[in-house]
């Protein structure tokens, strides 16, 4: 009976272990994940030619979960309204609130924003406005613009506040009628997943 006693203490003690190393697993995979988040940013931050701050994603608006978010940089990081947000996957949106310590973003869907944005393979130029559905519009162009389902749309040179040449999305779709007044109307699904965001950049151009 004791030998069985000390077999189960054994086995207790050995789960104990196993559990406490399978948290010490988790934890090193999480740090893995988050430095290759950075090194990803990071590589990314040392090809702009314009300066930028990092920040991370704190906190989340329930009621609009995907169209805006609080960052922890603000006045005191030298932000300001306006500024543009991004990774390295591409756009996420811009600085519509900004205090001393905290900053308030919202993201390319949210149909408070826009700018304008080309067709990267046919130099089609238009704008791009965001839409309560989770994607992107691009309006005003011509009616007979070369543009297809799968091209990619960036950022132009008009742009008062965004670099041109940054990946907005793709177009994924076309509504609208040609002959019409508002004319043709492209789907753009965005580049980045903003459900996903832990850390961005804020370039001060």
């Amino acid at each position: 009976m004791l030998y069985y006693h000390r077999i189960y203490n054994e086995y207790v003690r050995l789960r104990r272990e196993v559990d406490m190393l399978k948290t010490r697993l988790i934890g090193m995979e999480e740090i893995v994940r988050e430095n290759t988040r950075f090194e990803r940013l990071l590589d990314f931050k040392r090809k702009l030619i314009y300066s930028s701050v990092p920040a991370n994603v704190i906190a989340r608006d329930p009621t609009n979960w995907n169209t805006s978010f609080i960052i922890d940089k603000g006045k005191n990081d030298g932000l300001a309204l306006g500024m543009p947000v991004v990774t390295a996957g591409g756009i996420v949106g811009k600085v519509a609130e900004v205090g001393d310590v905290y900053s308030r973003v919202i993201v390319v869907t949210d149909p408070q924003f826009s700018v304008p944005a080309i067709v990267q393979s046919s130099r089609e130029s238009g704008l791009i406005t965001g839409s309560l559905q989770g994607f992107c519009r691009l309006r005003y162009l011509s009616s007979v613009a070369e543009v297809q389902v799968g091209d990619n749309v960036i950022t132009s040179k008009l742009s008062t506040s965004f670099p041109e040449g940054l990946l907005i999305g793709e177009i994924v779709g076309v509504r609208g009628n040609p002959e019409s007044v508002e004319g043709l109307e492209f789907v753009v699904k965005p580049a980045v997943a903003f459900s996903k965001l832990e850390e961005v950049l804020i370039i001060q151009k």
